[in-house]
């Protein structure tokens, strides 16, 4: 009875579109990769200002919709949030099996000023005024309305509401959690995945869950690469860049940073051994440190994961030109104005270089945006509340491994339950991406987790919440 009525669902709402439109949705299942269910693009207006009563300025954005699950005419509508890059489809995670569960349509919005929904030609300081969380979370807002009416005209039916449920990780599970805490009207519950919803100023703690992660021997070893590596910068900083293949990042500094930023990804995105074997291995054998984690940095980083030295490059952070590389400086703007997340040395016991201080990142602010970019991460807290998020039916979930989770909320509460996937390389979304995600693999599978158990347990929890909340945003 169920497929009969999926079935009679999917043909009348066929019957609702153009031919065209339906050619191209039926073209787009066969040739997107088996890593997205959906590439086809599609388009509406946003507002460049919400909070302008004479600003009627607007952009195309871009979205995606994914219907092959929906349960017609009044299933669930899951909004998938894109975050702080390009968004060039609805990528084919765990989210998927969600929706597939519970007969979902699962639609995605791309974040302003990312990848193709950008309102400017050229991203000066002064055009990336709009750009901010609070804009985004009414770009939601107005998508959200925008989609539901589309759909009931197709559907020849007026103020009928489907019931929506929001899904994000890291950034958007930000976003995630805070659409549902100001906009809880529009949506019957989130899952905040990862969910960075505290803005830090000096965030030590990064490190120091990176130190715990890695646990006392590679800890151990990190140390040493970063102690030896200071060393070398100071005596003969050219060749020590080269050896890296970074000689483009002038500034110690940003070089610094990007020799950190290597050693986070190995346990943000689950795959600790591949940077810790060797380095306890060449420790153990007395060979050269610096040259092993070279290696690490060329061969997985750089190479496998896919990570660009450009990026650390102050230099083109100032480049103002709208291309393929922007999503860097978009990021940047965001972190200088609104939440910081500053990855600073701790005092003691640290992992990366005491250079990487907060001088650096306000110093990087105010060279990259200008004079008088400074972020604002008290203002942010209080408007959404930090760790103590006064909203409800939000589930908070991270990895144990992740440096990330000490931004987010990790204490449980009646309607705001959080929980922690627990093994050796659960890192960042793995309640949604599965293990390891070096480089991304977004299937969600979590047979190659350390502990396949502890990621079903908490999709069951997830499931368990999504069943409940949906079922009392049906029976009002």
């Amino acid at each position: 009875m169920r497929v009969l009525g999926w079935l009679v669902g999917w043909w009348v709402l066929l019957l609702t579109l153009s031919d065209a439109a339906v050619t191209s949705r039926i073209l787009n299942r066969l040739t997107a990769s088996t890593n997205f269910l959906t590439t086809q693009e599609l388009w509406f207006n946003q507002t460049l200002d919400h909070f302008s009563p004479y600003d009627h300025r607007q952009f195309a954005q871009r979205y995606y919709e994914f219907l092959d699950h929906f349960m017609l005419p009044n299933g669930p509508i899951f909004l998938k949030i894109c975050g702080e890059s390009a968004c060039n489809g609805i990528t084919n995670d765990y989210i998927s099996v969600l929706a597939k569960k519970f007969g979902a349509a699962v639609v995605s919005l791309e974040h302003r000023y990312y990848g193709k929904s950008s309102p400017f030609k050229y991203l000066t300081t002064e055009n990336l005024k709009y750009l901010s969380s609070k804009q985004a979370l009414f770009d939601l807002a107005v998508f959200r309305q925008y989609y539901q009416e589309s759909l009931n005209a197709k559907l020849n039916r007026s103020k009928v509401e489907n019931p929506w449920f929001v899904f994000g990780i890291s950034y958007s599970g930000a976003l995630s959690a805070w659409f549902h805490l100001k906009f809880p009207h529009l949506t019957c519950g989130s899952l905040a995945s990862s969910a960075v919803v505290l803005a830090v100023y000096n965030f030590t703690e990064f490190d120091q869950q990176i130190g715990v992660s890695a646990g006392p021997e590679c800890k151990a070893a990190l140390q040493d690469v970063n102690h030896l590596v200071e060393q070398r910068l100071a005596t003969n900083g050219k060749a020590l860049k080269d050896l890296f293949g970074a000689d483009e990042l002038k500034i110690d500094g940003d070089f610094l940073y990007f020799l950190a930023d290597a050693t986070v990804i190995a346990f943000q995105y689950g795959n600790p051994d591949t940077l810790c074997s060797p380095l306890t291995q060449a420790k153990n054998k007395g060979e050269d440190l610096v040259e092993t984690y070279a290696t690490y940095v060329k061969e997985y980083y750089l190479g496998k994961f896919g990570a660009s030295v450009q990026t650390y490059n102050q230099q083109h952070l100032k480049d103002t030109a709208l291309n393929g590389d922007s999503s860097d400086r978009l990021w940047w703007f965001q972190v200088c104005t609104e939440v910081a997340y500053f990855q600073v040395a701790p005092s003691n016991d640290s992992i990366r270089s005491s250079k990487v201080d907060t001088r650096y990142h306000l110093d990087l602010c105010k060279n990259v945006f200008g004079q008088g970019v400074y972020p604002d991460v008290d203002g942010t807290n209080i408007y959404y509340g930090g760790t103590k998020i006064a909203g409800s039916k939000i589930i908070f979930t991270n990895g144990s491994q992740d440096p990330w989770r000490r931004a987010s909320k990790q204490t449980s509460s009646t309607d705001m339950p959080s929980y922690t996937v627990t093994c050796h390389n659960c890192g960042h979304g793995t309640d949604l991406r599965g293990c390891p995600q070096s480089p991304l693999s977004p299937e969600g599978n979590a047979k190659n987790c350390s502990s396949p158990d502890a990621v079903h347990k908490v999709r069951q929890q997830i499931i368990e919440h999504i069943d409940l909340w949906l079922s009392q945003c049906q029976a009002i």
